[in-house]
């Protein structure tokens, strides 16, 4: 289904307002657990699910229609264009086969921010 330009600017403002207003990411002291967390949320099958598409270190049976999630620091050097990513893939790619977690609240900001501390990690 196409969208109107119209349709996608709005999208695309109430993304960035949205992540605007969104809770910081996690502190340093609780980064390591944050990044644990953030690995079972991205490997369970009724949650992130990132390995229906993506291969990701460690993971077992992934997917290939997505690219591999390695190097992320360098592909993401600010962390918050990282989590905007999982929020709304379709404001950077309208037509982005991955789900809006945020968006379509199938992940709550707490699992989005730590399944972007473990993806960053990688």
């Amino acid at each position: 289904m196409f969208r109107s330009t119209k349709q996608l600017l709005g999208t695309a403002a109430l993304t960035i307002a949205m992540v605007s207003a969104a809770p910081t990411l996690v502190s340093a002291a609780d980064g390591a657990s944050a990044i644990a967390e953030g690995k079972e949320i991205a490997f369970d099958r009724k949650l992130g699910n990132c390995l229906a598409c993506h291969t990701i270190k460690d993971g077992e049976s992934p997917g290939n229609l997505a690219p591999p999630l390695l190097m992320m620091k360098e592909r993401f050097p600010d962390k918050a264009k990282l989590r905007a990513q999982i929020w709304n893939p379709t404001v950077s790619n309208p037509l982005s086969m991955m789900p809006p977690f945020g968006l379509h609240k199938i992940l709550s900001e707490d699992q989005i921010d730590k399944l972007t501390e473990f993806l960053y990690s990688l």
